[in-house]
């Protein structure tokens, strides 16, 4: 039985009662990519999104902002598989300890959550699995 069998394909959610561990197994037993990052060492918006960015491996220079992270997670991951003919199983991805400061407030980190529910969406309209789930420090 699949661990994410109650879990709707694209959303975004908060982690709750699942362990990062169980979710990578998950990932890895689905065949879909697990892209995580840990993020409570970001204080400033740029910090938050410069763990994203390094955790995710995107190249560099790439999501410096709210626009270009949506951009990376949707087209540019889009173009680049497209050109290699691969199917594609999905994306299981974990945001842990979303920071809770002055420079990143609760409003920046709506406006983040609110970047991967544009990709979840984008997803969804492809039929690709695009889960997400965060949770806050």
């Amino acid at each position: 039985m699949s661990l994410l069998m109650t879990v709707p394909p694209n959303l975004v959610q908060s982690i709750r009662a699942f362990r990062v561990a169980e979710l990578q197994d998950e990932a890895a037993r689905l065949g879909q990519h697990f892209l995580y990052a840990h993020c409570n060492a970001g204080v400033t918006k740029q910090q938050v999104l410069g763990i994203i960015a390094e955790s995710f491996q995107f190249p560099k220079g790439v999501g410096k902002n709210f626009d270009g992270l949506r951009t990376t997670l949707t087209e540019t991951v889009f173009g680049a598989i497209a050109t290699t003919a691969l199917p594609l199983a999905g994306f299981l991805v974990v945001l842990e300890q979303l920071p809770n400061t002055q420079k990143f407030d609760k409003e920046a980190r709506e406006t983040l959550l609110d970047v991967f529910r544009d990709a979840a969406d984008f997803w969804a309209e492809k039929k690709i699995p695009f889960r997400v789930f965060y949770s806050f420090e």
